[in-house]
């Protein structure tokens, strides 16, 4: 069994309530995820929509199941009636997606605008301006609530460009009273995360060892 047992335990003691840990469990088998449910984890974090609802069917109806991927929007309806959280929401024709899809299901589903913040061109979000036009039409979505802001620093060694960008995303993060989740911080930058002001982790390879991508 490739789950870390005692690496989770460390990751909670260092958490400390400080952040939530979302077990992201994608590509990994539902043995996997049924051992480190039993050994407490309750929220975890998939990719792949088809995979999710997979999951969800066979595993405990207790888990709190974030999608964390790049959700396309003619796949929402498929998580619409159980999903916890979506992370990644990238653009405003996919809000009113899942606006609808929450209004035909009779849920307000709760998400988190991605920002923009890495310097990769590969990454999806908004930016400032962007975030600032979203904030002003979602009232008038009643089927969503948006929580709080996601975002993926640049995958680099320079530490401090990692840190500036997460210091960028807290710092829009502040500018919402309302929000009260802000999603950062992955296996290899969690601690600069957190020491940033992160309130939720996304934590996979630590926990269930590398991906294989080739089962996906």
């Amino acid at each position: 069994m490739a789950i870390n047992i005692e690496k989770y335990t460390s990751l909670l003691s260092e958490l400390n309530g400080k952040a939530t840990l979302v077990a992201v469990s994608k590509t990994k088998p539902v043995e996997d995820l049924k051992a480190l449910y039993d050994a407490g984890q309750r929220d975890f974090g998939e990719n792949y929509v088809q995979e999710l609802v997979d999951k969800a069917t066979i595993l405990p109806k207790d888990i709190r199941w974030h999608f964390i991927g790049h959700l396309q929007s003619n796949k929402v309806k498929f998580i619409a009636s159980f999903v916890h959280l979506i992370h990644g929401v990238d653009s405003i024709s996919l809000l009113k997606e899942i606006n609808k899809e929450g209004a035909k299901n009779s849920r307000v589903i709760d998400c988190l605008l991605q920002v923009h913040i890495a310097k990769e061109e590969t990454k999806f979000g908004f930016d400032a301006r962007e975030l600032e036009t979203i904030m002003n039409e979602s009232p008038a979505l009643k089927n969503v609530h948006i929580i709080g802001l996601m975002g993926m620093a640049s995958f680099s060694d320079d530490l401090n460009l990692v840190r500036n960008e997460f210091k960028t995303l807290r710092s829009l993060y502040t500018t919402y009273p309302k929000f009260s989740i802000l999603s950062m911080g992955m296996s290899g930058d969690y601690t600069i995360a957190i020491e940033e002001g992160s309130n939720m982790v996304r934590i996979g390879s630590l926990l269930f060892g590398e991906r294989n991508y080739s089962k996906s």
